[in-house]
Parts: C-alpha cells; structure tokens; sequence
C-alpha cells in the first residue's frame, strides 16, 4: 500500500505519503489564496522525499471539507485527476475528522471547528478521535454556543472565537499525515471509506447577477 493523501480545504496545503505503516514523507503550507499554485509543487516534494515516483501510488485520499469552494475543488479535482491517470482509488475523508484524528484525544466528547469565513465555523462533534458523533454542519459560533459548552475544541474556528470555544487548543490546521493515517487504518480494518464528493454545506460565494440578461447569437 502506498496511498497519497492531500487536502485544500482550509488554509493549509498539505501533502503526505503514507506506506501502510507509517507517514514516509509530508509537506504543509498555508496560503489561503494559493492552493492551486502550491499543491502540485507539494506533491513533488513528498514523491522526491520519499524517493519514488507517482507511479507507485497505490491509493488516493483527499479531504472532503467542509470548505469554501474554490479552495475544497483544487484538492478533489487534482485527486480525481491522480486516480484517473493512474487507475487506483481515490478516498475520500471529512477534513474535520482528519483534524480529530491528529488531535488523539482518546475519551470524548470534543469538537473540531474550521473557520468557515462570514463569522461561521465548520463544526463537528467527537466521541474521541475516530468517532464523529454529529456534523458536520455551518453555524455563527454563538448560535451553537449552548450545544458546545464545556467541550474541549480543536481547529482553526474554535482558536477565533474564544468566547465559544473557551477551552480550544491545536491543532489548528488538518495535515495530510492525519488523514493518511485514519484512511490507512480504516482500509487496515476493512472498514469502508466515503466518496470523494465535496462537503461545501452551503452555496458559492460567487452567484449569477439578478436580471443577467443571456445573449445568444441569432
């Protein structure tokens, strides 16, 4: 097994490659605003850190989000594209769950919460790091303020709004690492993994003008 696992759904870039046993080589950037322009260079560096070629991939994993749009498709697309061109599967893995994977917290429940931008977060609950127990959904922090009171909070979302998510702490980004890890472990046993179809949760920012009027040639 040698799986290839990336995700763009938050701020970060991040690539990694795993063996079935262990991480053997990963890279992460953060750039918002980048994503396209700094994944297939990652990729590169991980193939080369690991002295093999994309070729040997066996596997695809890529983070489902939730994410914005233009962000979450650069990831997704670039893996479809990979399992096309090489013929092998490409999984799909919620980015939240990668982040509860990386935070390891054993005994739950917890909450994982990216920044969805427009004052939301992305959350989700957790019994402990493999277990999701509700989510993922898009809210204004304090809206759900009640239903994560007293709950320890990891990612990016829950370090912004301290006054939801007063007990937050790292990690703060999802790594391909995590999610290499949690896909291999879950192949390991079996289990089954999701498509990889986008989380967006909620409609693109850009949207057609009211009252476009369509031209079409006569």
């Amino acid at each position: 097994m040698l799986l290839l696992a990336l995700d763009t759904a938050t701020p970060a870039v991040t690539v990694a490659l795993h063996d079935g046993e262990a991480v053997v080589a990963s890279s992460g950037q953060v750039d918002a605003r980048r994503h396209g322009e700094l994944l297939l260079p990652a990729v590169d560096r991980v193939l080369a850190a690991a002295g093999v070629k994309l070729d040997a991939v066996t596997g695809i994993v890529v983070g489902t989000g939730p994410g914005p749009y233009t962000g979450l498709r650069v990831g997704l697309m670039t893996a479809d594209t990979f399992g096309l061109a090489l013929g092998v599967p490409v999984y799909g893995v919620c980015t939240l769950d990668g982040l509860a994977y990386a935070a390891d917290i054993e005994k739950g429940p917890f909450v994982v919460a990216t920044d969805a931008r427009r004052k939301e977060v992305y959350w989700a609950t957790y019994a402990d790091s493999r277990t999701r127990l509700t989510g993922p959904a898009v809210d204004r922090p304090a809206d759900i303020a009640e239903r994560v009171a007293g709950l320890p909070a990891v990612g990016a979302g829950a370090l912004l709004y301290p006054d939801t998510f007063p007990q937050a702490h790292e990690p703060e980004h999802v790594s391909a690492a995590a999610l290499a890890s949690l896909a291999a472990e879950k192949l390991a046993a079996g289990e089954e993994l999701e498509e990889p179809r986008p989380l967006y949760l909620r409609r693109p920012d850009a949207q057609v003008p009211k009252n476009y009027k369509v031209v079409t040639p006569k």
